[in-house]
Protein backbone atom coordinates (compact mmCIF):
# COMPACT_ATOMS: atom_id res chain seq x y z
CA UNK A 1 0.00 0.00 0.00
CA UNK A 2 1.12 3.59 -0.77
CA UNK A 3 0.19 5.87 1.31
CA UNK A 4 -1.75 9.35 0.41
CA UNK A 5 1.16 11.90 1.36
CA UNK A 6 3.99 9.73 -1.09
CA UNK A 7 1.54 9.98 -3.67
CA UNK A 8 1.26 14.04 -3.16
CA UNK A 9 4.42 14.26 -4.15
CA UNK A 10 3.36 12.83 -7.59
CA UNK A 11 1.41 13.88 -10.75
CA UNK A 12 -2.49 14.75 -9.97
CA UNK A 13 -1.94 15.59 -6.69
CA UNK A 14 -4.56 18.50 -7.47
CA UNK A 15 -7.19 16.01 -7.32
CA UNK A 16 -5.76 14.03 -4.84
CA UNK A 17 -6.06 16.91 -2.58
CA UNK A 18 -9.58 17.11 -3.65
CA UNK A 19 -10.28 13.57 -2.63
CA UNK A 20 -8.57 14.48 0.97
CA UNK A 21 -11.12 17.37 1.67
CA UNK A 22 -14.29 14.37 0.85
CA UNK A 23 -16.25 12.48 3.41
CA UNK A 24 -13.76 9.21 3.76
CA UNK A 25 -17.09 7.32 5.08
CA UNK A 26 -17.98 6.99 1.45
CA UNK A 27 -15.04 5.98 -0.80
CA UNK A 28 -12.27 3.09 0.11
CA UNK A 29 -8.92 3.67 -1.39
CA UNK A 30 -7.20 0.58 -3.23
CA UNK A 31 -3.76 0.50 -4.75
CA UNK A 32 -2.29 -2.10 -7.48
CA UNK A 33 0.65 -2.47 -8.85
CA UNK A 34 1.29 -3.07 -11.98
CA UNK A 35 4.19 -3.82 -14.07
CA UNK A 36 3.28 -1.20 -17.08
CA UNK A 37 4.12 2.30 -17.24
CA UNK A 38 1.43 4.29 -16.95
CA UNK A 39 0.66 7.55 -19.02
CA UNK A 40 -0.79 10.00 -16.35
CA UNK A 41 -3.80 10.80 -17.79
CA UNK A 42 -6.62 10.43 -15.67
CA UNK A 43 -9.49 7.74 -17.20
CA UNK A 44 -12.54 6.41 -15.86
CA UNK A 45 -14.28 3.49 -15.58
CA UNK A 46 -18.46 2.10 -14.82
CA UNK A 47 -18.62 -1.09 -12.90
CA UNK A 48 -21.64 -3.27 -13.91
CA UNK A 49 -22.61 -4.23 -10.23
CA UNK A 50 -25.74 -2.33 -9.29
CA UNK A 51 -24.90 1.08 -7.76
CA UNK A 52 -20.93 0.05 -7.91
CA UNK A 53 -18.47 2.44 -9.71
CA UNK A 54 -14.96 3.20 -9.38
CA UNK A 55 -12.99 5.41 -11.07
CA UNK A 56 -9.11 5.23 -11.98
CA UNK A 57 -6.17 7.51 -12.32
CA UNK A 58 -2.13 5.93 -13.96
CA UNK A 59 0.04 7.46 -11.60
CA UNK A 60 3.39 6.81 -12.91
CA UNK A 61 6.14 5.54 -9.84
CA UNK A 62 9.42 4.43 -9.94
CA UNK A 63 8.93 2.41 -13.07
CA UNK A 64 5.79 1.15 -11.93
CA UNK A 65 2.08 2.08 -12.48
CA UNK A 66 -0.51 2.32 -9.32
CA UNK A 67 -3.83 2.44 -9.96
CA UNK A 68 -5.94 4.27 -7.67
CA UNK A 69 -9.96 2.97 -7.27
CA UNK A 70 -12.51 4.74 -5.90
CA UNK A 71 -15.21 2.74 -4.87
CA UNK A 72 -19.11 3.97 -4.46
CA UNK A 73 -20.97 1.33 -3.59
CA UNK A 74 -25.08 1.02 -2.77
CA UNK A 75 -24.26 -0.12 0.91
CA UNK A 76 -21.39 2.71 1.54
CA UNK A 77 -23.70 4.56 0.42
CA UNK A 78 -26.94 4.30 3.10
CA UNK A 79 -24.35 3.80 5.64
CA UNK A 80 -25.52 7.16 7.40
CA UNK A 81 -28.80 6.23 7.26
CA UNK A 82 -30.52 6.27 11.02
CA UNK A 83 -31.99 2.33 11.59
CA UNK A 84 -35.71 4.07 11.00
CA UNK A 85 -34.75 5.75 7.44
CA UNK A 86 -33.56 2.62 6.63
CA UNK A 87 -36.82 0.62 7.80
CA UNK A 88 -38.46 3.16 5.81
CA UNK A 89 -36.57 2.69 2.56
CA UNK A 90 -36.99 -1.40 2.96
CA UNK A 91 -40.78 -1.15 4.01
CA UNK A 92 -41.45 1.46 0.10
CA UNK A 93 -38.74 -0.96 -1.50
CA UNK A 94 -40.76 -4.12 -0.18
CA UNK A 95 -43.90 -2.82 -0.61
CA UNK A 96 -43.07 -1.56 -3.94
CA UNK A 97 -41.82 -4.41 -5.70
CA UNK A 98 -44.48 -6.80 -4.58
CA UNK A 99 -47.07 -4.50 -6.16
CA UNK A 100 -48.59 -2.14 -3.20
CA UNK A 101 -50.22 0.68 -4.46
CA UNK A 102 -49.57 2.46 -1.24
CA UNK A 103 -45.88 1.95 -1.29
CA UNK A 104 -46.26 3.54 -4.72
CA UNK A 105 -47.48 6.51 -3.89
CA UNK A 106 -45.42 6.88 -0.79
CA UNK A 107 -42.42 6.62 -2.50
CA UNK A 108 -43.51 9.17 -5.49
CA UNK A 109 -43.92 11.31 -2.48
CA UNK A 110 -40.90 10.69 -1.35
CA UNK A 111 -38.94 11.65 -5.02
CA UNK A 112 -41.18 14.83 -5.36
CA UNK A 113 -40.33 16.09 -1.92
CA UNK A 114 -37.29 19.06 -2.24
CA UNK A 115 -36.28 18.19 1.71
CA UNK A 116 -32.66 17.41 1.22
CA UNK A 117 -32.37 14.63 3.35
CA UNK A 118 -35.53 13.66 1.85
CA UNK A 119 -33.90 13.30 -1.52
CA UNK A 120 -31.24 11.25 0.06
CA UNK A 121 -33.68 9.15 1.35
CA UNK A 122 -35.09 9.05 -2.35
CA UNK A 123 -32.09 8.41 -4.25
CA UNK A 124 -30.70 5.21 -1.62
CA UNK A 125 -34.94 3.87 -2.58
CA UNK A 126 -34.14 4.46 -6.55
CA UNK A 127 -31.04 2.95 -6.37
CA UNK A 128 -32.52 -0.07 -5.25
CA UNK A 129 -35.03 -0.11 -7.46
CA UNK A 130 -33.12 0.25 -10.46
CA UNK A 131 -31.32 -2.98 -9.17
CA UNK A 132 -34.12 -4.99 -9.28
CA UNK A 133 -35.43 -3.59 -12.61
CA UNK A 134 -31.82 -4.14 -14.39
CA UNK A 135 -32.71 -7.97 -12.83
CA UNK A 136 -36.29 -8.35 -14.03
CA UNK A 137 -34.70 -6.89 -17.43
CA UNK A 138 -32.50 -9.97 -17.51
CA UNK A 139 -35.01 -12.63 -16.84
CA UNK A 140 -36.99 -10.81 -19.68
CA UNK A 141 -34.39 -11.61 -21.96
CA UNK A 142 -33.25 -7.86 -22.50
CA UNK A 143 -36.36 -6.59 -23.41
CA UNK A 144 -37.71 -3.73 -21.73
CA UNK A 145 -40.34 -3.48 -17.96
CA UNK A 146 -42.15 -1.26 -19.98
CA UNK A 147 -43.81 0.83 -22.68
CA UNK A 148 -43.18 4.21 -21.84
CA UNK A 149 -45.83 6.34 -24.22
CA UNK A 150 -45.98 10.41 -24.04
CA UNK A 151 -49.52 11.69 -24.42
CA UNK A 152 -50.16 15.62 -25.55
CA UNK A 153 -52.38 17.66 -27.24
CA UNK A 154 -54.21 21.05 -27.04
CA UNK A 155 -56.43 21.32 -24.54
CA UNK A 156 -60.08 20.28 -26.00
CA UNK A 157 -58.41 17.35 -27.70
CA UNK A 158 -59.89 14.99 -25.66
CA UNK A 159 -57.36 13.50 -23.80
CA UNK A 160 -58.18 12.32 -20.29
CA UNK A 161 -61.40 10.95 -22.16
CA UNK A 162 -59.02 8.99 -24.42
CA UNK A 163 -56.73 7.88 -21.19
CA UNK A 164 -59.97 6.39 -19.56
CA UNK A 165 -61.60 4.30 -22.42
CA UNK A 166 -58.00 3.48 -23.68
CA UNK A 167 -56.64 2.25 -19.93
CA UNK A 168 -59.88 0.20 -19.33
CA UNK A 169 -59.25 -1.59 -22.95
CA UNK A 170 -55.34 -2.40 -21.38
CA UNK A 171 -56.64 -3.51 -18.51
CA UNK A 172 -59.52 -5.73 -19.41
CA UNK A 173 -56.48 -7.28 -21.40
CA UNK A 174 -54.89 -8.19 -18.49
CA UNK A 175 -52.49 -5.15 -18.83
CA UNK A 176 -50.99 -2.79 -15.42
CA UNK A 177 -51.52 0.92 -16.50
CA UNK A 178 -49.98 3.63 -15.05
CA UNK A 179 -50.72 7.19 -15.48
CA UNK A 180 -48.28 10.20 -14.53
CA UNK A 181 -50.32 13.44 -15.24
CA UNK A 182 -47.86 16.58 -15.57
CA UNK A 183 -49.53 19.69 -14.51
CA UNK A 184 -48.01 23.04 -15.17
CA UNK A 185 -47.69 24.60 -11.99
CA UNK A 186 -48.02 28.36 -11.25
CA UNK A 187 -44.84 29.53 -11.11
CA UNK A 188 -46.20 32.79 -8.06
CA UNK A 189 -48.15 30.37 -6.35
CA UNK A 190 -46.74 26.58 -6.85
CA UNK A 191 -50.59 25.27 -6.98
CA UNK A 192 -51.58 23.59 -9.96
CA UNK A 193 -54.54 22.19 -11.66
CA UNK A 194 -55.04 18.31 -10.84
CA UNK A 195 -58.26 17.58 -12.16
CA UNK A 196 -57.41 14.50 -14.26
CA UNK A 197 -58.32 11.99 -11.60
CA UNK A 198 -61.44 13.38 -10.97
CA UNK A 199 -62.01 13.81 -14.79
CA UNK A 200 -61.18 9.51 -15.01
CA UNK A 201 -63.65 7.97 -12.72
CA UNK A 202 -63.51 4.77 -14.20
CA UNK A 203 -59.58 4.43 -14.41
CA UNK A 204 -59.01 5.63 -10.83
CA UNK A 205 -60.89 2.81 -9.64
CA UNK A 206 -59.52 0.37 -11.68
CA UNK A 207 -57.18 -1.82 -9.45
CA UNK A 208 -54.55 -2.52 -12.66
CA UNK A 209 -54.63 1.14 -12.82
CA UNK A 210 -52.55 4.10 -11.21
CA UNK A 211 -53.17 7.60 -11.75
CA UNK A 212 -50.71 10.48 -10.59
CA UNK A 213 -50.78 14.31 -10.60
CA UNK A 214 -47.13 15.68 -11.08
CA UNK A 215 -47.26 18.91 -10.18
CA UNK A 216 -44.15 20.88 -12.16
CA UNK A 217 -43.35 23.61 -9.19
CA UNK A 218 -43.15 26.03 -12.25
CA UNK A 219 -39.95 24.10 -13.63
CA UNK A 220 -39.24 22.28 -16.43
CA UNK A 221 -36.73 20.34 -14.78
CA UNK A 222 -39.45 19.84 -12.13
CA UNK A 223 -40.92 17.72 -15.12
CA UNK A 224 -37.87 15.82 -15.56
CA UNK A 225 -36.47 15.05 -12.14
CA UNK A 226 -40.05 13.75 -10.74
CA UNK A 227 -41.39 12.50 -13.51
CA UNK A 228 -38.66 10.77 -14.96
CA UNK A 229 -38.13 9.02 -11.63
CA UNK A 230 -41.60 8.26 -10.59
CA UNK A 231 -41.61 5.89 -14.45
CA UNK A 232 -38.47 4.08 -12.68
CA UNK A 233 -40.52 3.43 -9.67
CA UNK A 234 -43.97 2.60 -11.70
CA UNK A 235 -41.79 0.17 -13.84
CA UNK A 236 -40.72 -1.53 -10.49
CA UNK A 237 -44.31 -2.03 -9.16
CA UNK A 238 -45.25 -3.92 -11.98
CA UNK A 239 -46.93 -1.36 -14.30
CA UNK A 240 -45.81 -2.62 -17.78
CA UNK A 241 -47.72 0.09 -19.92
CA UNK A 242 -46.53 4.22 -18.59
CA UNK A 243 -48.42 7.16 -19.87
CA UNK A 244 -46.76 10.58 -18.99
CA UNK A 245 -49.73 12.99 -20.20
CA UNK A 246 -48.82 16.34 -20.36
CA UNK A 247 -51.00 19.81 -20.12
CA UNK A 248 -51.66 21.71 -23.55
CA UNK A 249 -48.82 22.01 -26.08
CA UNK A 250 -46.03 24.14 -24.77
CA UNK A 251 -42.04 23.36 -24.08
CA UNK A 252 -42.77 20.51 -21.44
CA UNK A 253 -43.90 18.29 -24.42
CA UNK A 254 -39.77 18.37 -25.61
CA UNK A 255 -38.93 17.55 -21.74
CA UNK A 256 -41.37 14.33 -21.82
CA UNK A 257 -40.41 12.88 -25.10
CA UNK A 258 -36.55 12.70 -23.40
CA UNK A 259 -37.86 10.17 -21.05
CA UNK A 260 -40.27 8.13 -22.85
CA UNK A 261 -40.17 5.13 -26.07
CA UNK A 262 -42.76 6.84 -28.14
CA UNK A 263 -44.93 10.15 -28.34
CA UNK A 264 -48.61 10.88 -29.38
CA UNK A 265 -49.87 13.58 -30.82
CA UNK A 266 -53.61 14.04 -30.06
CA UNK A 267 -55.63 16.17 -32.06
CA UNK A 268 -59.49 17.79 -31.82
CA UNK A 269 -60.91 17.84 -35.58
CA UNK A 270 -60.75 21.43 -35.69
CA UNK A 271 -59.46 23.35 -38.74
CA UNK A 272 -56.96 25.97 -39.72
CA UNK A 273 -56.58 29.23 -37.47
CA UNK A 274 -57.23 26.22 -34.13
CA UNK A 275 -54.62 24.64 -34.90
CA UNK A 276 -52.29 27.26 -35.95
CA UNK A 277 -50.64 27.26 -32.33
CA UNK A 278 -49.06 23.49 -32.31
CA UNK A 279 -45.52 23.89 -33.24
CA UNK A 280 -44.07 22.40 -36.19
CA UNK A 281 -41.18 20.78 -33.56
CA UNK A 282 -44.03 19.13 -31.56
CA UNK A 283 -45.49 17.50 -34.64
CA UNK A 284 -42.28 16.86 -35.92
CA UNK A 285 -41.73 14.81 -32.39
CA UNK A 286 -44.48 12.93 -32.80
CA UNK A 287 -44.28 9.16 -33.80
CA UNK A 288 -48.35 8.69 -34.31
CA UNK A 289 -50.61 11.66 -34.44
CA UNK A 290 -54.26 10.45 -33.68
CA UNK A 291 -57.00 12.74 -34.73
CA UNK A 292 -59.94 12.66 -31.75
CA UNK A 293 -63.97 12.92 -32.11
CA UNK A 294 -63.99 11.37 -34.92
CA UNK A 295 -67.37 10.45 -34.85
CA UNK A 296 -71.01 11.93 -35.69
CA UNK A 297 -71.00 15.05 -37.37
CA UNK A 298 -66.97 15.91 -36.96
CA UNK A 299 -66.09 12.61 -39.34
CA UNK A 300 -65.83 14.89 -42.61
CA UNK A 301 -63.70 17.83 -40.30
CA UNK A 302 -61.49 14.67 -39.01
CA UNK A 303 -61.18 12.90 -42.08
CA UNK A 304 -59.86 16.46 -43.86
CA UNK A 305 -57.79 17.43 -40.68
CA UNK A 306 -55.89 13.26 -41.00
CA UNK A 307 -55.23 14.08 -44.97
CA UNK A 308 -53.98 17.49 -43.88
CA UNK A 309 -51.37 16.26 -40.97
CA UNK A 310 -50.43 12.61 -43.85
CA UNK A 311 -49.28 15.03 -46.28
CA UNK A 312 -47.39 17.40 -43.94
CA UNK A 313 -45.53 14.63 -42.53
CA UNK A 314 -44.20 13.53 -45.84
CA UNK A 315 -42.61 17.10 -45.49
CA UNK A 316 -40.84 16.90 -42.16
CA UNK A 317 -37.33 15.38 -41.37
CA UNK A 318 -37.56 11.68 -40.09
CA UNK A 319 -36.41 11.20 -36.49
CA UNK A 320 -36.04 7.02 -37.10
CA UNK A 321 -34.72 4.83 -39.30
CA UNK A 322 -37.56 2.31 -39.34
CA UNK A 323 -40.23 3.92 -38.34
CA UNK A 324 -42.57 6.35 -40.05
CA UNK A 325 -45.10 8.20 -38.16
CA UNK A 326 -48.76 7.68 -38.69
CA UNK A 327 -51.94 9.18 -38.48
CA UNK A 328 -55.37 7.80 -37.49
CA UNK A 329 -58.99 8.67 -36.46
CA UNK A 330 -60.65 7.82 -33.10
CA UNK A 331 -63.33 8.16 -30.89
CA UNK A 332 -63.23 7.49 -27.66
CA UNK A 333 -67.17 7.66 -27.69
CA UNK A 334 -67.73 4.67 -29.76
CA UNK A 335 -64.28 3.66 -29.49
CA UNK A 336 -64.12 3.50 -32.84
CA UNK A 337 -60.12 3.28 -34.08
CA UNK A 338 -58.72 2.80 -30.44
CA UNK A 339 -58.04 -1.08 -30.84
CA UNK A 340 -56.37 -0.24 -34.08
CA UNK A 341 -54.66 2.24 -32.17
CA UNK A 342 -52.86 0.11 -29.82
CA UNK A 343 -51.83 -2.53 -32.29
CA UNK A 344 -50.17 0.42 -34.28
CA UNK A 345 -48.06 1.30 -30.99
CA UNK A 346 -47.05 -2.22 -30.65
CA UNK A 347 -45.85 -2.59 -33.86
CA UNK A 348 -43.82 0.68 -33.54
CA UNK A 349 -42.19 -0.94 -30.29
CA UNK A 350 -41.53 -4.11 -32.17
CA UNK A 351 -39.88 -2.05 -34.60
CA UNK A 352 -37.38 -0.12 -32.91
CA UNK A 353 -36.74 -3.43 -30.35
CA UNK A 354 -35.62 -5.43 -33.25
CA UNK A 355 -33.80 -2.52 -34.97
CA UNK A 356 -31.86 -1.87 -31.87
CA UNK A 357 -33.24 2.18 -31.43
CA UNK A 358 -34.78 2.08 -28.59
CA UNK A 359 -31.91 0.80 -26.62
CA UNK A 360 -30.02 3.76 -28.17
CA UNK A 361 -33.33 6.12 -27.42
CA UNK A 362 -32.88 4.74 -23.62
CA UNK A 363 -29.66 5.30 -22.99
CA UNK A 364 -29.12 8.64 -24.56
CA UNK A 365 -32.29 9.74 -22.56
CA UNK A 366 -30.35 8.79 -19.88
CA UNK A 367 -27.11 10.91 -20.47
CA UNK A 368 -29.90 13.80 -20.98
CA UNK A 369 -31.63 13.32 -17.38
CA UNK A 370 -28.25 13.11 -15.92
CA UNK A 371 -27.39 16.49 -17.55
CA UNK A 372 -30.80 18.06 -16.42
CA UNK A 373 -30.25 17.51 -12.97
CA UNK A 374 -26.85 18.68 -12.92
CA UNK A 375 -27.92 21.91 -14.50
CA UNK A 376 -31.38 22.30 -12.20
CA UNK A 377 -28.77 21.34 -9.12
CA UNK A 378 -25.79 23.91 -10.44
CA UNK A 379 -28.42 26.88 -10.69
CA UNK A 380 -29.71 26.03 -6.86
CA UNK A 381 -26.46 25.88 -5.60
CA UNK A 382 -25.17 29.16 -7.29
CA UNK A 383 -28.65 30.74 -6.32
CA UNK A 384 -28.07 30.13 -2.68
CA UNK A 385 -24.81 30.50 -2.20
CA UNK A 386 -23.85 33.23 0.32
CA UNK A 387 -22.01 35.72 -1.85
CA UNK A 388 -24.40 35.65 -4.89
CA UNK A 389 -27.66 35.47 -2.58
CA UNK A 390 -27.08 38.84 -0.64
CA UNK A 391 -26.69 40.53 -4.26
CA UNK A 392 -29.58 39.17 -6.12
CA UNK A 393 -32.07 41.32 -4.62
CA UNK A 394 -29.85 44.33 -5.23
CA UNK A 395 -29.08 43.68 -8.98
CA UNK A 396 -32.33 42.77 -10.04
CA UNK A 397 -33.43 45.88 -9.15
CA UNK A 398 -30.91 47.56 -11.19
CA UNK A 399 -31.79 45.27 -14.03
CA UNK A 400 -35.04 46.68 -13.68
CA UNK A 401 -34.67 50.16 -13.51
CA UNK A 402 -32.93 49.85 -16.52
CA UNK A 403 -29.22 51.28 -14.88
CA UNK A 404 -27.74 47.56 -15.54
CA UNK A 405 -27.44 45.38 -18.13
CA UNK A 406 -28.87 42.07 -17.99
CA UNK A 407 -25.28 40.67 -18.96
CA UNK A 408 -23.41 42.60 -16.84
CA UNK A 409 -25.50 41.80 -13.85
CA UNK A 410 -24.89 38.03 -14.54
CA UNK A 411 -21.30 38.67 -14.74
CA UNK A 412 -20.74 40.21 -11.50
CA UNK A 413 -22.91 37.37 -9.94
CA UNK A 414 -20.83 35.04 -11.69
CA UNK A 415 -17.53 36.99 -9.99
CA UNK A 416 -18.68 37.11 -6.81
CA UNK A 417 -19.66 32.87 -6.94
CA UNK A 418 -15.97 32.51 -8.50
CA UNK A 419 -14.64 34.76 -5.99
CA UNK A 420 -15.46 32.68 -2.43
CA UNK A 421 -14.61 29.51 -4.59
Amino acid sequence: MMNIPMLLQRPHQHFLKGLLRTPFRRYRFIFHPSPHLGSGIPCAQLLSSPGLHWAKWMLPSNGLTRKLCLQTTLEEHTEGLSDKEQRLVDKLYAGLIQGQRACLAEAITLIESTHSRKKELAQVLLQKVLAHNREQEKLNKGKPLAFRVGLSGPPGAGKSTFIEYFGKMLTERGHKLSVLAVDPSSCTSGGSLLGDKTRMTELSRDMNAYIRPSPTRGTLGGVTRTTNEAILLCEGGGYDVILVETVGVGQSEFAVTDMVDMFILLLPPAGGDELQGIKRGIVEMADLVAITKSDGDLIVPARRIQAEYVSALKLLRRRSGVWRPKVIRISARSGEGITEMWDKMKEFQEVMLVSGELAAKRQKQQKVWMWNLIQENVIEHFRTHPAVREQIPLLEKRVLSGALSPGLAADLLLKAFKSRH
